[in-house]
Formats: structure tokens, sequence, C-alpha cells
């Protein structure tokens, strides 16, 4: 019988396969990521420190690295169960488009409202708040795909749900403000005069379209000047990956059923969340021993942290009023240019995924925007989805591995994260469409401005 009539065009777990633990990577890593610091002291942070900001219970799972899994609450495995598990699937019309002899697997996490896999960390980070009995949570988003998850999460317990928006986002993509603002959302430009921090940033950059690292820091302070309110963030942090992991479980166990291995695993990386929860259990294996794959982290040439940056201590947002994580940064000064990956556009990547890639355990390259436009157009004529521009990096790359199997005539099997849809980021389709769009690639004097904000203490040298 011929693999095509043994494997599913669509891949559906059955909900009894749907995982009920998290999966945390850092406890099979070797070298574990360094630890967020104070950045007053300078001394790894401590709960009690956390606490002020994050969810208690979401505090100890940050700092948790030795835990392998967490079991999911019921009531977020309840909610999951709304749309999950998402649909694992061949793009049979794809590979007879571009005649490669590769095969071609996509997860995708796009059906549900929100459009992203964002809503599988929403629903834990709210659940947390709520467990707790806080009033509400405050947060950032860029392309909107996170707030527009967490106003869902906050709207099914009841939580008051405060968004701050990477203001060019906010101007580019109206309809996403209005899903948000639908589900009960306050949702606010940044940087904006609602608040100290974003006063001065508006002072010090005026005109400024904005970056996650501005919102990140208006919505800390928001959180930390309201009683019974606390900051979530839908990328970066530890925690959120290890909720992302529900993504490459599935993808997993949807691929062990079919006697599928892949040998590529690509996702786009902007802080790192749907990367990482992608390819979590598959890194596992490899740090393990177990199996060996590719993984391949791409990103916007105009916010290229992993492939341009430096891996320091660097602080989480652009006010400075968070943390200082260790990770590949571009600083938190970096402005990037006002690309349409708005999800993308975050000057930092995860500790948990820079410490992986610095130790080689898996690769990064940079695209230019209108290469992806041009490969989501592609994917979205054969594929029959609109793909988010976050997820058309991907998409880029995939295409480019499978035209090198062309070349070459190896059958590898790749396998993408498909982590949304696009069909709020017309803005950005009809200037593509247009030839309105341009390519933005920073100089390394642009790259020098922000890195030059790095804090500087010994053994944190660029």
């Amino acid at each position: 019988m011929s693999e095509e009539k043994k494997i599913p065009y669509k891949i559906y777990l059955e909900e009894k396969e749907m995982p009920d633990r998290w999966y945390n990577v850092r406890a099979d890593m070797k070298n574990k990521p360094a630890p967020l610091l104070n950045p007053g002291t300078l001394q790894p942070l401590t709960i009690d420190e956390m606490k002020g900001i994050f969810c208690e219970e979401l505090c100890r799972q940050e700092l948790d690295d030795t835990t392998p899994y967490f079991e999911i609450p019921e009531k977020i495995r309840k909610f999951y169960k709304m749309y999950r598990p998402s649909p694992l699937v061949r793009a049979y019309c794809l590979e007879e488009k571009l005649q490669t002899p590769a095969k071609i697997y996509y997860k995708f996490e796009g059906n549900n409202t929100s459009g992203s896999h964002k809503l599988n960390s929403a629903i834990a980070q709210a659940y947390y708040a709520k467990d707790q009995g806080l009033k509400g949570v405050t947060t950032e988003t860029g392309a909107g795909q996170w707030g527009t998850a967490l106003s869902m999460a906050c709207a099914y317990l009841e939580l008051d749900c405060q968004v701050y928006m990477v203001k060019c986002s906010y101007e580019q993509k109206p309809f996403r403000r209005e899903v948000m603002r639908t589900y009960g959302a306050n949702v606010t430009p940044s940087p904006s005069n609602t608040t100290e921090v974003g006063r001065k940033i508006l002072e010090e950059f005026p005109g400024t379209t904005g970056s996650l690292g501005c919102a990140i820091s208006e919505a800390v302070e928001a959180a930390v000047s309201q009683e019974g309110y606390r900051y979530v963030l839908g990328s970066v942090l530890s925690q959120v990956l290890l909720h992302q992991s529900v993504i490459g479980l599935e993808t997993k166990t949807a691929m062990d059923k079919y006697g599928i291995k892949p040998d590529i695993i690509i996702g786009c990386a902007g802080g790192g969340s749907n990367l990482g929860g992608l390819i979590s259990p598959f890194m596992g294996e490899k740090l393990r021993g177990e199996a060996d794959y590719r993984f391949i982290a791409v990103e916007p040439a105009s916010c290229p942290s992993l492939t341009r940056g430096k891996y320091v201590y660097d602080f989480c947002d652009t006010g400075k009023v968070c943390p200082l994580a260790k990770m590949y940064t571009l600083g938190s000064g970096f402005m990037p240019a006002p690309n349409h990956a708005g999800g993308l556009r975050y000057h930092g990547m995860s500790s948990v995924l820079s410490q992986l890639y610095d130790d080689g355990y898996m690769e990064a390259v940079s695209v230019e925007q209108t290469a992806v436009f041009k490969a989501a157009e592609e994917f979205a004529r054969v594929e029959g989805i609109l793909p988010a521009p976050e997820s058309s990096h991907a998409i880029k790359v995939a295409i480019d591995e499978a035209m090198k199997c062309k070349e070459t005539g190896e059958e590898k099997t790749i396998l993408f994260g498909l982590t949304g849809t696009g069909y709020f980021d017309m803005v950005a389709y009809e200037r593509y469409n247009n030839g309105e769009m341009s390519d933005y690639i920073p100089t390394d004097e642009d790259l020098a401005k922000g890195l030059a904000g790095v804090p500087k203490f010994p053994g944190n040298e660029i």
C-alpha cells in the first residue's frame, strides 16, 4: 500500500491523545539557561521578587529547570478541547507545485478565533491569575495574536484584560484591535501617554511606531501600579515555552502514530514561543541522544537577534524595568523598522532557545520580508490557507529546503509550524501586491546603537 493511502492528508488525534502534561525541555538540557537577574543586585531573581509582577504559580514554573513534566489542570484541558488537538497537514499540493521529492508537513495552529498558537499559553496564564484571586492582567501585543488570545481567555474566566499594542500594529490592524475589544479588553497603542515609561520613551524617540520592548515596559508598569493585577507575557519566558509544548507533543504523537520522522523542523522566531513549543519534544530526544533532527529558527532580516545579536545579559524591555535575561539580543533600545511581521519585532530571544542555539543544537537564518510574502502567496494559492506574516517566515525556508531536495534528489521530511492565519494582515498583503513593500536590513551602525545600551558589569562584555 502506498504511503499516500496509509497516511491521511490531515492527521487528527483523538481527544484521549491530547497531552495531559506540558514538557519542560530545560530538564534535559545539560547547560541550563542562565538565570534571570535582579537588575539592581545582579543576583538571580528569587520567587519573592518575581511574584510582585507575575502570578505565583507561573513564577514557580519559570524558575524550575529540573521538573520534566507539569500536569495540565483540568479546566485548561477543558478549554483546549474547544480547538485542540490541532491538525498536522501533509502539504501535497505545495510538494506538487515545487516538484520536490521532499515530504512537507505543517502543524496548523490557526483554527481558533485568535488565529494563532497564542491561546495555548493565554488560557494557562489567565487560569493561574484567576486561581490566585486576582482582578485582572496586563500585557503587550505585537501583531495582535497574543492580545486577542489573552482577551479570549480572560473573557472565559471573567478577568479584566488590559493590552498595550505596538503602535504600528494598532494602526495597521484595526480589526485585530476590535476583536480584542469585542472580548472585553482595553487596548492602548504603545508607547502611550498613559504611563510614566511611555511618556519617557516618546520623549526620547518622538514619532516612534513602537516595539514589543516598549509595550512590555508599559504593561509591567500598569500591573504593578494597580492592586490585584499581574503582568503576563506571550513569548520569551520559559513558562510560555512550557505551555506551548502542547504543539510539539501533539505533533510528535501524530507523527509517531504513522511512523513519520522529520529530518528538518522549522519555525519562525521572534521571542521564541511557537518555535520552542514545536521543537521541545524533538529537541528533548536530541538532548538525550535518542534521535537527531535539524532545527532551523527563521527571523526577519529587519530584527535579526540570533543571526546578528550578541549573547549577553540584557533588559527584556525598552524601559528597563524588567529583570535581566541572558539571551541573543540587539539591545533593549533597538527600534526595529515597522515591518509587517509584528510578532517578530522583539529585540531578544528566549533564554532557552538562546542557550540551545549557542550550544549548536539549532541553526538560525534571517529572511527579507518581500521574499516572505512571495512565499506566503505561493503557499496560499496551493494550500488554501492565508498564512500570517510571522508563519510565512517558516514557509519561506521550508520552500527553500524543499528546493534543495529537488536539486539533490534527497527525499527529506520537512516539518514547519504554521502558527496562524493572516486574515487580519491584509494591509500588509495589499502593500506587497501594490509593490509598495520594501526590505529593511539594519546596518552595523544601527545595531551598535541598540547594543550600546546593554548593561555593563563584569562578565557581560560584548
